[in-house]
């Protein structure tokens, strides 16, 4: 049977046709919340926009969540800590609006500086007073972004072309980048004392809320104008409007407030302030953008694959096109492991060796940790609990990265201590054969990944191999691949199958029967089904 999702609010139609090739789609736009509720049932996925609210109450009545999708960058409408604890991801579409966001960004800069709605109220009043709204030009003007990520850095790209100088105020972003974008980084105190336009780009959270205060407003040189299309609360809205009435502020473009929609505000009353009713991301290229990727990232999700744009997912940092091909291989390693160790680690070592050293092992983690809880839990794992599931269960993991890989040029490494005995298990990438098992219980063995494993441990004697093949031939079982590899002492070896089928209990306690095997593992590998 496809998932369930259904889509509570309106989202661009190629989005539900490219949702409804591999899921079970249910409109529900502009239903009453009951009706919601009672359709989350049994709802695999959700996708919103700002209008739903996700909150503890729907996630509960949703006991077969496995994602939640916003058609939109902000998630403020979703109780992300509840959807962790239930371990339901949370992903978002951060790429769709930056464009739309950054050219309302530049409108409301003009109109600002322009004084634009106020002239063309007074001409709609039939007036002519051309004195009266005299404006400043931006050409020369420093601007002040504070955030310089997505948005921010197109701004800046756009404010450039005006002639504008550009300062920036963003902690995560190097000296180094900025100035490749023709931007200094300063210090937030600096910035607002510099600043001719102050333009902000940050997500609202406890240290952003009420980021420009009063206190801020009073570091700034008289005539600043100031821009918000991030995100309402990260300016104190009373405190705007009096510097405005005190001089400090000339103007204020806002498209977004702390509370949406906006109610009786002092700042309905300035004619100096631009209002819009949170239109940054409300064009039709961007509409479509959101919903379309959303939908994406909801079917990655729901096919188990770790989704970029994920909200509640700790990454380390962007997962790199270099990285994402091993994310499959980290995963299988942690099935693996498992299988041959019969349990679970009380300390996991993740080592990513070579090439991927230059990397974060985070996204590595995350896939091994899916892979091996999977094994053993009686809960569906995905990348939002699997490091709880692991705590749960007294799993303490390490993430190592070295720039030497032996024989290949990156390559993973688990190890840990299952039952007194060291156990470890590595693979990699290779050429044509793709992902493949390239260590297991110290025995050397390069297999293919694949749905289907057989891992057979067995003396180094003539014979053995034989016996496995005829076994197999005479259950009807064909052998797709095999590789043999021996320990370091020569006296053990393993032989490593792919196969077309998969292995009962009663066709493994027949090899384990046979004459020179000492065990045998069957893996049925979730990441190649």
């Amino acid at each position: 049977m496809k998932p369930k999702v259904v889509v509570a609010e309106k989202i661009a139609q190629a989005g539900i046709d490219s949702l409804a090739a591999t899921c079970d789609v249910e409109i529900l736009v502009d239903q009453d919340r009951p009706a919601l509720l009672a359709a989350m049932s049994d709802a695999a996925g959700l996708i919103v926009r700002s209008a739903t609210k996700v909150d503890a109450e729907l996630i509960a009545a949703a006991p077969a969540l496995q994602v939640v999708g916003r058609a939109g960058i902000g998630v403020d409408n979703i109780d992300v800590d509840a959807a962790t604890q239930a371990g339901v991801l949370v992903v978002n579409a951060p790429q769709a609006n930056v464009i739309s966001a950054a050219e309302h960004t530049m409108a409301l800069l003009l109109a600002q500086a322009r004084r634009v709605t106020a002239a063309d109220a007074s001409m709609r009043r039939g007036e002519w007073e051309r004195k009266q709204f005299q404006g400043v030009e931006l050409h020369g003007k420093v601007l002040g972004i504070v955030g310089l990520g997505r948005i921010g850095t197109l701004v800046a790209q756009r404010a450039s072309s005006f002639g504008m100088k550009l300062i920036a105020y963003d902690p995560y972003v190097s000296a180094d980048r900025a100035r490749r974008l023709g931007v200094d980084v300063v210090p937030l105190e600096e910035l607002f004392a510099t600043a001719d336009f102050v333009t902000v780009h940050l997500p609202l959270t406890r240290e952003t809320e009420h980021l420009i205060d009063g206190a801020a407003f009073g570091r700034m040189q008289p005539g600043v104008r100031i821009v918000n299309t991030s995100r309402g609360g990260i300016i104190d809205e009373q405190a705007l409007a009096e510097a405005i009435r005190s001089g400090i502020v000339a103007g204020a473009a806002l498209d977004v407030f702390a509370e949406e929609p906006l109610g009786e505000s002092p700042l309905r009353d300035l004619a100096e302030v631009v209002l819009t009713p949170h239109l940054g991301a409300s064009t039709q290229e961007a509409q479509d953008k959101a919903g379309t990727a959303v939908a994406e990232a909801v079917a990655q999700a729901l096919a188990g694959e770790l989704v970029l744009s994920a909200v509640n997912v700790d990454m380390g940092q962007d997962v790199s096109d270099e990285l994402r091909p091993f994310l499959p291989v980290a995963q299988s390693l942690g099935e693996i492991f498992v299988s041959v160790a019969h349990g679970l680690p009380e300390a996991l070592i993740v080592h990513a060796e070579g090439k991927l050293a230059d990397f974060a092992v985070r996204p590595l983690t995350l896939a091994a940790l899916k892979g091996a809880l999977a094994r053993v839990s009686d809960v569906p794992v995905s990348f939002v609990n699997a490091p709880h599931l692991a705590r749960e269960r007294g799993v303490e993991v390490t993430e190592e990265s070295s720039t030497h890989a032996a024989d290949y040029q990156s390559a993973i490494r688990l190890t840990g201590t299952v039952a007194g005995t060291t156990i470890s298990i590595a693979g990699s990438l290779m050429g044509r054969k793709g992902p493949v098992l390239v260590e297991a219980l110290d025995h050397e063995i390069e297999l293919p990944l694949t749905r289907y494993l057989l891992l057979v441990r067995n003396q180094d004697v003539p014979g053995v191999i034989g016996r496995v093949g005829t076994y197999l031939g005479d259950a009807r079982v064909n052998i797709a691949n095999m590789v043999v590899g021996r320990d370091q002492s020569g006296e053990a070896a393993m032989m490593g199958l792919n196969l077309d089928s998969p292995l009962s209990d009663a066709h493994l306690a027949a090899l384990h029967a046979l004459e020179g095997i000492s065990d045998a593992q069957f893996i049925e590998l979730s990441a190649f089904a």
